[in-house]
């Protein structure tokens, strides 16, 4: 009897088992639906929190437009202003400069070959002051603007036109204060932007007035910044180049000093005989008006002066008259 009730019970322990193993199997299964479900919500709430504004959808992008807005209104600035990048952050600015004394035997010529190459690399001519040292030589002095990707060619060129004397050059890099300038003139024009919108808003006069102010040194100030900016892009944009055209020393080809010979040394004295009387005519000249007064006035001082010595001279005495008796 004892054997028969051990083998009812076994079978009844064995559909226990199954059921809970079924039970607990089933349990599983939804557990980690819900868990693939709450992970997949948590996985698109992050990416809604940091895709970029305008990847996100519906509620999501109207929550940050009225996050920025109250922002915004908290502490004065622009909405996202914070996150934006800077301009120009990828790009390198340098000013570039160079000097050159060059020495030619034609300063014309190579005035109007400098000229050919600055327009001719997309350049100009900024400066130019010419000046004659004498009959047959003359300097000259040129500043040139000529775009950056043509500076090294253009620098090149002119070096070569003749004998270089000298030669500097200078490169600055000026890309952190392009990049300021530029940062400096968005929040500007954002700051002149809310005044505007304050001065629509305003209802009393002197808001309007104090608001005028503002505006008025705000716009100042950005005035300011745009003026440095063109600047920066005119230095950074087009390169400088100085040249000093000079001509040589002596006027042989060969840049020595000719011989001095008889015909030179009789040019020479030649043409400082005629400067002579050349200065001699000149101060005649100057001071023949003199002359002619004190001659004038000597001739007059003698005609006086035998006049009077006529009239102090005693009268001859009378002869006798005819037929006078002779002692």
């Amino acid at each position: 009897m004892e054997w028969n009730s051990r083998a009812d019970r076994s079978p009844a322990r064995g559909r226990a088992a199954l059921v809970a193993g079924v039970l607990g199997l089933l349990l599983a299964v939804g557990g980690c639906g819900a868990s693939g479900d709450a992970s997949g919500s948590g996985e698109k709430a992050a990416d809604s929190t940091y895709a970029p504004s305008g990847e996100r959808a519906g509620a999501g992008a109207d929550a940050d437009g009225a996050a920025s807005a109250a922002e915004e209104r908290a502490d004065g600035k622009p909405a996202g202003s914070k996150a934006a990048p800077k301009p120009g952050a990828a790009a390198t600015h340098v000013i570039r400069t160079a000097t050159l004394s060059v020495e030619v035997k034609n300063v014309a010529r190579a005035v109007a070959a400098a000229r050919g190459a600055a327009e001719g690399a997309g350049g100009l001519v900024a400066t130019e002051e010419t000046e004659r040292l004498d009959d047959a030589r003359e300097t000259s002095h040129l500043v040139l603007r000529v775009p950056q990707d043509r500076y090294q060619e253009v620098l090149r060129e002119l070096s070569g036109s003749g004998k270089l004397l000298s030669r500097t050059s200078d490169a600055k890099d000026v890309t952190d204060q392009v990049v300021d300038v530029d940062s400096r003139i968005a929040t500007q024009r954002a700051s002149v932007a809310r005044v505007r919108e304050l001065m629509d808003r305003a209802e009393r006069i002197s808001d309007v007035v104090a608001l005028e102010g503002e505006l008025s040194s705000r716009q100042s100030d950005l005035e300011s910044l745009l003026a440095q900016q063109s600047g920066l892009k005119d230095r950074t944009s087009l390169a400088t180049i100085t040249l000093d055209l000079t001509p040589p020393d002596a006027p042989g080809d060969d840049g020595r000093e000719e011989d001095t010979g008889f015909l030179d040394a009789l040019g020479g004295g030649w043409d400082a005989f005629v400067t002579v009387l050349r200065w001699i005519a000149v101060a005649f000249g100057a001071a023949f008006p003199f002359l002619v007064t004190g001659a004038l006035a000597l001739l007059v001082w003698r005609v006086l002066r035998a006049r009077r010595a006529a009239r102090r001279a005693p009268a001859a005495p009378r002869p006798e008259a005819e037929g006078a008796p002779a002692p």
